[in-house]
């Protein structure tokens, strides 16, 4: 666990420098903020694999805190709290909390969820590096067995077509294919379809995976099209 960093967001200081002992004598790299504006900045300079969130801080709700951090970047988040409401208990979790502790608490129980919920993320990181996953782009993948693109994390659906034409550029990453080439290889000689039935479901393809910033598919003009 040497590698993992951890983010420690408490207002009490004797709470904040017992978890913060605490995880540093087990190897993890620590940082603590004692409030919410705080704790955001340092999120996105910190960059931690998980957060431990006090819920009643001084400045932001620990909630927004919560949803804020989850729509930067997506890690564990264990909320800390003094309250054994249910209510708040389901709420921290539908917003994205990936655990709870309730106070008082055993610090090897803190480690333990900790470990825990890292094991859970690096299990997961390992399960996608094992699927068939192509890349087109910035954060965006074929995947292979699911026939979709992944595209920051969220699943796009492809029609049949629209999948294999990208899949057949994929592969071929660089390679430039005429519109009589991609017409053959996808809708076989026996389709008789003009050469904009190539064009339109470029179009289609473009508007589900492409966006002002990240353009994959080129088109190579009087000629065809190809993956960036």
């Amino acid at each position: 666990m040497e590698n993992n960093k951890i983010l420690v967001v408490e207002d009490d200081k004797s709470i904040r420098e017992m978890l913060t002992f605490a995880l540093e004598t087990e190897g993890f790299k620590v940082e603590s903020e004692k409030n919410g504006a705080e704790a955001l900045k340092r999120n996105n300079e910190f960059k931690p694999n998980l957060v431990l969130l006090d819920l009643m801080l001084p400045d932001i709700n620990g909630f927004e805190v919560c949803k804020k951090i989850q729509q930067e970047r997506d890690i564990p988040v264990i909320m800390v709290t003094a309250k054994n409401d249910i209510v708040d208990k389901v709420l921290g979790l539908e917003i994205g909390a990936d655990d709870y502790i309730t106070k008082p608490f055993h610090i090897k129980e803190v480690i333990a969820r900790v470990n825990k919920s890292l094991q859970r993320i690096e299990k997961s990181i390992k399960l996608e590096k094992e699927k068939n996953l192509i890349e087109i782009g910035k954060e965006s993948y074929i995947d292979e067995d699911g026939r979709i693109v992944i595209k920051n994390g969220e699943e796009i659906s492809l029609r049949p077509k629209e999948f294999d034409l990208l899949h057949l550029l994929a592969v071929n990453k660089g390679r430039v294919f005429s519109r009589e080439e991609l017409l053959d290889k996808i809708w076989s000689y026996d389709y008789f379809g003009e050469l904009r039935t190539v064009d339109v479901h470029i179009r289609r393809i473009r508007a589900k995976i492409e966006d002002s910033e990240n353009k994959y598919i080129e088109t190579v003009f009087g000629v065809g099209y190809k993956l960036r």
